[in-house]
């Protein structure tokens, strides 16, 4: 089972920094898991919420500002191709996952393509959202393009029939609520997976990868080496 870190290792750092990123090679983390929204001048930055002001103090939404503003209010926040660029380099997978809804639609999606298509590949990258048309977006732009289908309780099931995505994401409390997920064809993306008994479960039931705050201890509990 790989171990993805959660907007870098996170449970020591702040999230979605590059010194996350960096804590998370040091923790020996297989991959990066991350979040992207577009800026008001077109940049992929690395961002969870709509506004800024659970991380930052401060109310600006992301999609009304440019990424010059973002950074003099979270000198940290980084962009989509700084981390490419860390996970080629150091030869770890990522996952990204593109927020909505957003105020641009599909944008996202066709600029994260764009980025990936220009970059020299990383081992792999996974595309991840809660939104089913996202997911089929990225499917008319490249078929190949691996995706994973992310669950909230409320639609799960109609995402689940009707994705075209390759992998399944649900969370670790609805897997261990549903554990016939485990016995689907496709593949398992779990999160956000920081308790050692849900990471043993996760483990003994053939889950692919573990997406945790925590990739240091994940290791650790699974007894990797």
């Amino acid at each position: 089972m790989k171990i993805y870190a959660h907007r870098g290792a996170s449970i020591d750092f702040p999230e979605m920094t590059m010194r996350a990123y960096k804590g998370a090679l040091d923790s020996g983390a297989d991959g990066f898991e991350c979040d992207v929204r577009v800026t008001k001048d077109n940049q992929l930055i690395l961002w969870h919420d709509a506004d800024m002001k659970r991380v930052a103090s401060y109310p600006g939404r992301i999609a009304e500002m440019n990424y010059m503003q973002i950074k003099r209010h979270y000198p940290e926040a980084i962009l989509l191709e700084e981390l490419l660029e860390l996970a080629r380099d150091n030869k770890k997978e990522l996952a990204i996952e593109t927020k909505h809804p957003v105020p641009t639609g599909s944008v996202v999606e066709k600029k994260v393509m764009e980025l990936i298509a220009e970059e020299d590949p990383v081992a792999e990258i996974t595309i991840m959202s809660f939104s089913w048309l996202a997911l089929e977006n990225i499917r008319k732009i490249n078929p190949l393009q691996p995706t994973v289908a992310l669950f909230t309780d409320r639609f799960n099931t109609l995402m689940r029939r009707f994705t075209s995505a390759q992998y399944l994401g649900p969370s670790v409390g609805y897997l261990r609520s549903k554990p016939e997920l485990t016995h689907e064809q496709r593949k398992l993306f779990v999160w956000t997976v920081d308790d050692a008994d849900d990471m043993r479960f996760c483990s003994d039931n053939g889950v692919e990868v573990l997406i945790t705050n925590n990739p240091s201890f994940a290791r650790k509990v699974l007894g990797y080496h």
